[in-house]
Order: C-alpha cells, then structure tokens, then sequence
C-alpha cells in the first residue's frame, strides 16, 4: 500500500438507498425480476461505489457470495444498499444488498446480496494503488475483518485456477 495515500471513510463512498422500479422488460419467463438484470444493475452500483472511493476507473475483477433469496415482481421498488468493505493494494471489496418493496402496502423482503472485488486502473489499464477504507461503525467493521476472510478463500481458490490480482 502507498503510504502517501491517506485513508477514507466508508460512508465517503457508500450508497445507501439507490432506487429502481421492475418494469415488464425485467421480468423472466416466470413473471419474476430477471436475476441477470438484478446482477447488472448491482455491477454498475458497486463500480460507482468503487469510482467514488478511488477516484479512478475501476473495473470488476469477481463476485462472490451471490444469493437470490427472494424473487421481486412487476412494479416493485428496488432498494439498493452498497459500500465498500475493505481496500488492499490495488483491489476493494464491495457489499451490496438490495431489498424490494411492494409499493402498495409497502412490505419489503430482502431479495439479493453479493460481494463484488474491483481493481482501481490507470489509463492503460494497469493496477494501481488506491487509499484505505476506514471503518467507523461497528457493523463497518464487521464488514471489515470479514471481508479478510472472503479474499483468503478467494486467493486460495485463485492459487488453484491463476486469475487473481494483489
């Protein structure tokens, strides 16, 4: 890690509250929000997330954990939540959950969550160093310690299959 770049908050970068609306368009087969389009609109929410954070180009390196735990429905309110959880060399760790909300009586049912690693680019697309994340909270820094974890497995499956960075 450079050690003129100075660390920033969690809450500097993180999005608590993105809205969308499931139009027809985003309905599978079954009448249910297609899970590719939940996955895309959480890529290009964390990528902001990261952008936010680093101040450079970002690009997406993985996801992991990704969980559909409930389906959503035409006319639902998606409501996305995500931030970073923790920073390396070059790469970050960003968390993200999305809750939908029936938008007449208002119930909400958590249907997505995903941890999706990015690595900060320069112009020619090569890895670059990037500041700390600094936890405040204690769920922030719970987030933390467990995202250490998240990338052992990761780097020990990459040791297996050769595709990782940092």
């Amino acid at each position: 890690m450079d050690q003129n770049l100075q660390g920033r908050p969690v809450s500097c970068s993180a999005v608590h509250e993105q809205l969308a609306v499931v139009f027809p368009d985003d309905l599978n087969t079954n009448g249910t929000l297609f899970g590719g389009r939940v996955l895309e609109m959480a890529d290009r929410l964390c990528a902001i997330v990261a952008k936010r954070h680093t101040g450079r180009a970002c690009v997406t390196l993985g996801i992991d954990s990704v969980r559909f735990l409930a389906p959503a429905h035409h006319g639902d309110i998606l409501i996305f939540q995500a931030s970073i959880n923790r920073v390396w060399r070059s790469s970050m760790e960003v968390g993200i959950r999305v809750t939908a909300e029936n938008y007449v009586d208002r119930k909400a049912i958590r249907i997505f969550s995903a941890y999706f690693t990015f690595v900060a680019v320069d112009e020619f697309l090569k890895p670059v160093s990037i500041a700390p994340a600094i936890p405040e909270t204690e769920e922030e820094k719970r987030r933390y310690i467990q995202a250490e974890e998240r990338r052992r497995h990761r780097m020990s499956m990459g040791q297996k299959s050769k595709g990782t960075t940092d």
